[in-house]
């Protein structure tokens, strides 16, 4: 598939912002007396506008995800991403995306934000695709299918085979949110975006690399696609203490990964926990950092941990969540407060 045949014509004939640094081609250079930007010239660390392409930060996380520098994009967090993914692909009041419910509630804001309608295709019971009934859609301008795996809040990874067939046969934009592909036993399908064109992976640094707090965001695609995203993107959208804090955290490599099989040794001992209340009906598997846990009434348990100083999410409403409590796994020392106070329940 060629994803230029999926671009708005308005993008593809657009010209980007050009702002006073990507005419001077050089990249900063402190020697240099800069008069170009309208900026303050009392150095205080932030009085210059950071580099609007990130290239170092596009250099350590390729080398980690191994990818090109030019198969990269930041956002103000992975929901900036998504919504410029929507806006290079969907005409406002006449394309269309597909979510799969229960699903990470933003796509769907994304797309009321941009008139776009979204198409819901439920998940089947066991929280599997339902892949027939998405590639039998005859829907017309339908030109994104968001996919997020492993799902919130749901936990589970999506079959990776049911992926790749959806990816070679859906008929437009494939994205497939990976905000919790670190805790997933499942392997990133990264790998794939030089084979597919029509390819988003979307990942964070909000989740296994403990920086939720900057807002940064990560999109993996061909660099023609990229390039597409690269041409709406606000041109300053990622700040110089987001950029430099995301590249002091990621040197940090062996705390990253000891944070992360910590999360997974919690999570098998809280499941095996939660399974010996009588409240709780099922314990759902997980391949995140979190567990969505069925119990006989979501709004009282929910309650009645909140009063105890405990907060998790209920997920009552969601379909297919009936009567679920979604809960983040936490220090070990949290979640044996947790294990306390549900047997003091």
């Amino acid at each position: 598939m060629k994803i230029d045949a999926l671009v708005r014509d308005n993008v593809k004939n657009m010209s980007s912002y050009s702002s006073a640094r990507d005419e001077h081609k050089n990249g900063y250079d402190e020697n240099l007396i800069y008069l170009d930007a309208n900026e303050s010239p009392f150095d205080n660390g932030i009085n210059r506008y950071p580099d609007n392409k990130h290239n170092d930060l596009k250099t350590v996380v390729s080398k980690i995800k191994n990818v090109g520098v030019n198969q990269v994009v930041f956002g103000n967090g992975t929901d900036e991403i998504l919504d410029l993914i929507v806006r290079v692909f969907c005409d406002p009041n006449q394309d269309k995306i597909i979510t799969l419910p229960p699903t990470y509630g933003m796509y769907d804001v994304i797309a009321k934000t941009n008139s776009v309608e979204n198409i819901e295709i439920p998940l089947k019971s066991d929280f599997s695709i339902d892949r027939d009934k998405i590639l039998s859609l005859k829907e017309y301008n339908t030109k994104v299918l968001f996919l997020c795996s492993p799902n919130n809040p749901t936990g589970n990874s999506f079959d990776i085979n049911v992926l790749s067939g959806l990816i070679k046969d859906f008929k437009g934009v494939v994205v497939i949110d990976e905000a919790y592909i670190d805790f997933s036993s499942q392997k990133s399908l990264i790998n794939l975006i030089d084979k597919y064109e029509n390819l988003i992976i979307t990942q964070t640094m909000s989740k296994a690399y403990g920086m939720a707090g900057i807002r940064l965001g990560m999109g993996f695609s061909n660099e023609k696609t990229i390039s597409y995203i690269n041409k709406i993107k606000p041109p300053y959208n990622v700040n110089i203490l987001t950029k430099n804090k995301a590249l002091e955290e990621l040197k940090k490599v062996n705390a990253i990964k000891s944070n992360v099989n910590s999360v997974l040794n919690q999570r098998k001992k809280l499941i095996s926990s939660l399974e010996k209340f009588d409240f709780v009906e099922k314990t759902y598997q997980s391949d995140a950092n979190f567990i969505l846990v069925k119990v006989d009434n979501a709004d009282l348990r929910y309650n009645q941990l909140l009063k105890k100083g405990i907060v998790v999410r209920n997920r009552t409403n969601q379909y297919l969540c009936q009567n679920c409590l979604r809960i983040t796994l936490g220090t070990k020392d949290e979640n044996k407060i947790l294990i306390k106070t549900l047997n003091e329940l």
